[in-house]
């Protein structure tokens, strides 16, 4: 539903922050529920879950939820299961610095 009104372009970006604060919400409430859950959740720091991911899977939750599957997203996101999804972003190696002098350093 797209418009050039001023109240529809309000209500657009509205719309957009509600839901951006409810993925928010959801990739909290996976983490604070993690602290005192049994183990099959997950506990990590607020960079390492993938807001996209989580908009993303919330198709693949909502399917499982019609097949009687799922009824918590956050314990379906964080099954072992479910971590083909994406929703924790892997650890990447850390950059190197990059030595411009003019006789770098062997390393």
């Amino acid at each position: 539903m797209w418009t050039g009104s001023i109240n529809g372009v309000k209500l657009q970006v509205w719309a957009t922050w509600l839901f951006y604060a409810v993925l928010v919400d959801l990739r909290d409430a996976k983490l604070l529920q993690s602290r005192f859950a049994n183990a099959d959740e997950l506990y990590l720091p607020f960079d390492r879950i993938s807001l996209e991911m989580i908009f993303r899977g919330l198709y693949h939750f909502s399917v499982a939820q019609e097949k009687g599957k799922a009824d918590d997203p956050v314990k379906y996101f964080a099954a072992r299961e479910n971590q083909d999804l994406g929703v924790v972003k892997s650890v990447r190696k850390p950059v190197s610095k990059l030595d411009l002098s003019p006789f770098p350093a062997p390393s």
